[in-house]
C-alpha cells in the first residue's frame, strides 16, 4: 500500500496518526480567515449587538471528520480523550512506548502480506486519493477470497464522515468474511470489561462504515461535501504514475471516487459476517485470547449518536462516572481533570447512553 512521502513522520499503520497527519490539512476549512473563530459580540446595523454562536467542538478543532478511534476513545472516558487532543504532550512515557511498539507489531503484519510504499503528495485531494487507492488495490484480493490488512474504510453516521483503518479482513472456512482486529497489551493477561466494551464498539463502527460502503450508500459526492475536497483537482503526477502501477488510470480526484464507488458497489464483496478481536502479549507475542464480538446494529447507532453529540456541541463533555474512577488511576490527566474536580466538590448527575439490560 502507499504512504504519503511528503508528510514527514507518516506511518500507515496507524489509524491515530492518520488524524495527526491531517491535522494541517484540515485546520483551515474554506471561509476561514485563519484566526481561531470567538464568540466575541458582533456589530449589527442598528446599533445592537448579537452574540456569535458558539463553537462545537469539530469546529474548535478544525475538524472535516473523525476517526473511528475518537469514537471509541470516548467510551472509555470522553474527558481523556479531549485532554489528548489538546495535551499529547503530557501522556505518561509508558503509555507513549506501549503505543510505539505496538505501531511497530502493525507495521510488520501489514508488511506480510504487501509492501508499504512512500508517494510524494501536493494536495489535500492528493492525500485522501492515497487512502483511496488504497482501497482499491486490495478488492481484487478480496473477490479472490485473499487476506487483506491496514483497510482504509469511510462513511457517515448522523452527518458526520468518519475513517477508519480495518486491521484485517479474511474468509474463514465456512466461507464467512471475517474483520479480526489486534490488540496488543503490555500486561500478560486479557484486559478488562471496560477495555472490552471499547474494542468490541470500535469493531461494530468498522462493520457499521464497511456494510455501508459495500451497499452503495457512501456517494462521491457525499465525500467531497464533508471533507470540502475538489473533484476536479488534478491528481499530482506521482499519484498519478502510482494509480497505473496498480491498474488505474485517473487524472482528477472525482475520477477516483467513481472508481471506488463502483467497486465496492459492482463487487461481489458481501458484508462483514464476523468480528474478532486478537489480544496479544507484546513483549513475548503469545496471543492471551480471541474475543468473538456480536453486532447489534440499535446499539451501535445509539452510542454513535450519544458520542457525537459532544462533537456536534449538543452537550458538554463527559467524564467517567463514579463506578468507573478507578480508570483516573492510571489517566496521565488526573492532576488537571476538571471533571475529576467537579465531583470531588459535589454530586454529578448521570448523563450517557443508556444501559443495556
Amino acid at each position: 500500500m502507499a504512504g504519503q512521502g511528503s508528510e514527514p513522520g507518516e506511518l500507515s499503520d496507524s489509524e491515530l496518526l492518520r488524524l495527526l497527519e491531517e491535522a494541517g490539512d484540515d485546520a483551515l476549512q474554506p471561509g476561514h480567515s485563519g484566526k481561531p473563530n470567538s464568540s466575541s459580540d458582533l456589530p449589527l446595523e442598528s446599533g445592537k449587538m448579537k452574540r456569535k454562536r458558539a463553537q462545537t467542538p469539530l469546529e474548535k478543532y478544525g475538524l472535516n471528520y473523525l476517526c473511528v478511534t475518537d469514537l471509541s476513545t470516548q467510551s472509555w472516558c470522553e474527558q481523556q480523550m479531549v485532554y489528548g487532543r489538546e495535551l499529547p504532550q503530557q501522556q505518561a512515557p509508558e503509555t507513549v512506548v506501549l503505543l510505539n511498539t505496538g505501531k511497530s507489531i502493525h507495521l510488520a503484519r501489514e508488511l506480510e502480506v504487501h509492501d508499504v510504499v512512500k508517494v510524494h503528495t501536493t494536495s489535500k485531494e492528493d492525500s485522501w486519493a492515497i487512502k483511496i487507492l488504497n482501497l482499491l488495490s486490495v478488492i481484487p484480493v478480496l473477490q479472490a477470497g485473499g487476506c487483506v490488512r491496514e483497510l482504509p474504510v469511510f462513511g457517515i453516521i448522523e452527518d458526520v464522515f468518519l475513517m477508519g483503518i480495518i486491521d484485517e479482513l479474511c474468509y474463514s472456512a465456512k466461507g464467512e468474511l471475517e474483520l479480526r482486529e489486534l490488540k496488543t497489551r503490555g500486561l500478560p493477561f486479557m484486559p478488562s470489561g471496560a477495555q472490552k466494551k471499547k474494542d468490541y464498539f470500535q469493531v461494530c463502527l468498522y462493520k457499521y462504515i464497511f456494510d455501508a460502503m459495500v451497499q452503495g450508500q457512501l456517494k462521491p459526492d457525499v465525500i467531497t461535501s464533508h471533507i470540502h475536497l475538489r473533484p476536479e483537482q488534478p491528481l499530482g503526477s506521482h499519484i498519478r504514475e502510482h494509480a497505473q502501477k496498480v491498474g488505474f488510470t485517473v487524472t482528477c480526484f472525482g475520477d477516483l471516487l467513481e472508481l471506488m464507488y463502483l467497486n465496492m458497489t459492482l463487487s461481489d464483496i458481501p458484508s462483514i459476517d464476523c468480528l474478532k478481536i486478537e489480544y496479544s502479549h507484546q513483549e513475548s507475542n503469545t496471543l492471551l485470547g480471541t474475543e468473538v464480538v456480536q453486532f447489534e446494529e440499535e446499539k451501535v447507532r445509539e452510542r454513535a449518536q450519544y458520542y457525537l453529540a459532544y462533537w456536534k456541541g449538543r452537550r458538554e463533555v463527559q467524564g467517567v462516572e463514579i463506578e468507573e474512577a478507578w480508570k483516573c488511576q492510571s489517566c496521565s490527566y488526573s492532576e488537571i481533570c476538571d471533571w475529576r474536580r467537579k465531583r470531588a466538590e459535589g454530586p454529578e448527575q448521570r448523563s450517557g447512553p443508556k444501559k443495556s439490560k
